[in-house]
């Protein structure tokens, strides 16, 4: 009986963990985005409609993540789709007029330069049950 207990539970634990990993892999592009905002070298060549339209995009992001926590995988992974496809033309744009492509290298395709080592400062609201396993999906190698 523990074994059948055990196998049953397993699958909604990994169902659970990947929900996780979503949910997070979502909150954490939605906070890079924020930071990359109010980088000095950035913030100046954000034309003003495109910062707003990425700062409202962020911030319906992160509201809609405070209410919808028990989201499924699906939603999550189509917000964050959304908010790429409003994020990445104008970043992409950015990459193009400036010499030598965006601070760091490349910008925000593949994350931050360096991760980010022990989270983010301030901790993440609600922080994040069970850590990360198995790492970012399609974050850094290794």
């Amino acid at each position: 009986k523990m074994v059948s207990d055990a196998e049953k539970y397993k699958d909604e634990d990994e169902k659970a963990r990947k929900n996780i990993e979503a949910k997070n892999g979502l909150e954490n592009f939605a906070y890079q985005v924020k930071n990359q905002l109010n980088n000095d070298q950035l913030k100046d060549k954000l034309e003003a409609g495109d910062k707003e339209k990425i700062e409202t995009a962020v911030n319906e992001t992160l509201q809609w993540l405070e209410n919808n926590q028990t989201a499924e995988i699906d939603e999550f992974e189509d917000r964050k789709k959304e908010l790429e496809n409003v994020v990445h033309p104008i970043m992409t744009k950015i990459a193009a007029d400036m010499p030598g492509g965006m601070p760091g290298g490349g910008g925000m395709p593949g994350g931050m330069p360096g991760g980010m080592p022990g989270g983010m400062p301030g901790g993440m609201p609600g922080g994040m049950p069970g850590g990360m396993p198995g790492g970012m999906p399609g974050g850094m190698p290794g």
